[in-house]
């Protein structure tokens, strides 16, 4: 269902890099798009990746609370609505950072195979 989380590489990780898993299996294929995308990229698409997960599980977190009305701590209150947001908002992000429910993976994945293949072409300015 979800694939594994992706190895990150540390500056106190040894020069031979973890193979990276996709469903249980090892991924090559993201495993050579690493060796041609710098550090900087992988950073970013991981970050970019994480940040798309947390849009869509604040979107998922806001529905099903949508319907609640009166509770917390506020109770029933206009300041409901906005701590409310601002609990889903972090409770979303949480979520993603801690590996959600694998999308940011998936994501992370289609980005750095995007940008070696980039890489890969000739006569690309990048």
């Amino acid at each position: 269902m979800q694939s594994s989380r992706i190895n990150s590489t540390s500056s106190s990780m040894p020069a031979k890099a973890l193979m990276p898993m996709r469903y249980g299996r090892p991924d090559h294929q993201l495993a050579d798009a690493l060796t041609k995308v710098s550090p900087q990229v992988q950073t970013k698409a991981k970050a970019s990746s994480q940040d798309f997960e947390a849009v869509f599980l604040n979107s998922m977190f806001s529905q099903m609370t949508s319907g609640i009305k009166g509770e917390g701590p506020f109770g029933d209150t206009p300041g409901t609505g906005v701590w409310r947001s601002m609990l889903t908002d972090q409770y979303s992000k949480s979520f993603a950072k801690t590996g959600g429910v694998g999308i940011s993976n998936e994501v992370y994945r289609t980005l750095i195979l995007q940008q070696a293949n980039r890489k890969a072409t000739p006569g690309n300015p990048t």
